[in-house]
């Protein structure tokens, strides 16, 4: 099988959505831009984005501090005004509308709870303003604070509970005024790692009882991942890819989502030993030394991307015992975290491979620092990257 070359998958990438917006789209980005002025003159911070977001998905926006998340998600709730571009919201351009007039609500890092009103009163506090009739007000409230397991503490102050009840609380606020998206801008930065993975799980269930459509700003690629139906992610103000998590893992589309989402192994083309297939005259094996070939006049030497997980340590083996690619290398670490061992091989001074092994597994008992061993995959789990 042909190693899969790296290049930007149109069906991957975000496409400016037609005149007519579909039936299914909650929120439509076409072609949107915005920019700052600074002391240092104008920094333009999202760029020319264009994005359809699906009724009821769990959507997430992933990259580093800096790339344009947040902006994006201000611009859709009608924080910030865009340069250029639209936007729609349920099929209607709501470029022009301001925040209060959207269907939408927002979560942010910090809840923003009222401190001297009772919870009752905090998610209650739309419903007035939306001028509900005081008994469907009452039934909603109550309702949204047993969906999120707070029922009793309507009484309480926001200053009486702990960080993360504080946070179903800002939840049940967004989401009992029914808004057509919901718009989370990380707000379980704040939570400590077991409640943050607990409410990971109760913000899935959440989105899955009521059938909202959630965007969710995040740095956090595992925490993006184990929400998310499709993920978005950004690199200085630029949609780099847009897939579910298991395309973004396994078919990055540039080099800047291999190494982001995940840990990535870049294998330089010269090192690979044996075939790129079980089959030596297969077009990969010639793809492949090509490659090598080229790098060795052009300078830029191309290379084999593998996640961790798909590379298999061999010790303890002669190379000619191995069939298809492998490299060979020395041990310099091995790091036991329970179920799996990682370790690291080093097969050129300037190159380390990290392989997760099963810690019950010969391969990761057998691994000793210092010792040799040969690393090898299955070609169909390997990319090919060009110059």
């Amino acid at each position: 099988m042909l190693p899969r070359k790296m290049t930007a998958n149109p069906e991957s990438r975000a496409r400016a959505p037609s005149e007519v917006v579909g039936d299914a789209d909650a929120v439509v980005l076409d072609r949107v831009a915005k920019s700052f002025r600074g002391p240092t003159g104008v920094k333009t911070v999202v760029h020319d984005l264009s994005l359809s977001i699906h009724r009821g998905e769990f959507f997430s926006l992933l990259g580093p501090s800096g790339c344009g998340k947040t902006t994006t998600l201000r611009m859709i709730a009608g924080l910030e005004r865009v340069d250029s571009g639209r936007i729609f919201l349920g099929g209607e351009d709501a470029t022009d509308l301001p925040a209060h007039a959207r269907n939408v609500n927002t979560v942010f890092q910090n809840y923003a709870l009222f401190p001297h009103l009772s919870v009752f009163d905090n998610v209650a506090y739309g419903l007035r303003r939306q001028h509900v009739q005081k008994d469907e007000l009452r039934r909603r409230v109550v309702e949204v604070l047993a969906l999120v397991h707070m029922d009793a503490f309507a009484m309480h102050r926001p200053q009486q509970l702990s960080g993360g009840q504080q946070q179903r609380i800002a939840l049940a606020r967004a989401v009992v005024t029914r808004p057509t998206v919901l718009l989370l801008d990380e707000p379980l930065a704040a939570l400590d790692l077991k409640l943050r993975e607990s409410m990971q799980e109760e913000l899935k269930r959440l989105q899955r009882e009521l059938k909202l459509t959630f965007i969710f700003v995040t740095h956090d690629q595992a925490e993006a991942f184990a929400m998310s139906d499709r993920v978005a992610v950004m690199e200085g103000g630029n949609l780099v890819q847009v897939g579910s998590p298991e395309e973004l893992y396994l078919r990055p589309a540039t080099r800047f989502v291999t190494t982001f989402v995940g840990r990535a192994n870049f294998i330089p083309a010269s090192l690979v030993e044996g075939a790129a297939t079980s089959r030596p005259d297969d077009i990969a094996s010639r793809q492949l030394s090509e490659a090598a070939d080229a790098s060795v006049t052009s300078g830029a030497e191309p290379s084999i991307f593998v996640r961790p997980e798909r590379l298999w340590l061999r010790v303890g083996v002669s190379s000619d015992s191995i069939q298809g690619p492998r490299v060979r290398g020395t041990v310099v670490d091995k790091t036991f975290s329970g179920g799996l061992t990682m370790v690291r091989v080093r097969v050129r001074d300037d190159v380390e491979l990290s392989v997760t092994c099963d810690s019950a597994s010969s391969e990761a008992k057998d691994a000793s620092v210092g010792g040799v061993a040969f690393v090898t995959w299955q070609p169909s789990d390997a990319t090919l990257l060009d110059r």
